[in-house]
């Protein structure tokens, strides 16, 4: 248990920026989502704008420090692969 005033601090700070991280990894999850179902549908040009819609968020992820870069980019170039693959 905190008990200086810094670690209580510190403990209150965690829990906002958990908050926060975890609202925007949550936003990015949505995006990849919303790829995926194009992929599915098999619609070619809706996947295409899903997928320009989430490549700024992963890389927002990885500015933000949510996601290492190597993972935003693995899946980016995964979700790339399956949309061109698509005819």
């Amino acid at each position: 248990m905190a008990n200086t005033p810094q670690a209580k601090k510190r403990i209150r700070r965690n829990d906002r920026r958990a908050e926060i991280n975890g609202n925007r990894v949550s936003r990015i999850r949505t995006f990849i989502k919303k790829v995926e179902s194009a992929l599915e549908s098999g619609d070619k040009t809706a996947a295409n704008a899903a997928l320009a819609a989430a490549q700024p968020e992963l890389q927002r992820g990885v500015a933000k420090g949510v996601l290492h870069k190597n993972t935003a980019s693995r899946k980016f170039s995964r979700l790339n692969k399956r949309v061109q693959a698509l005819a």
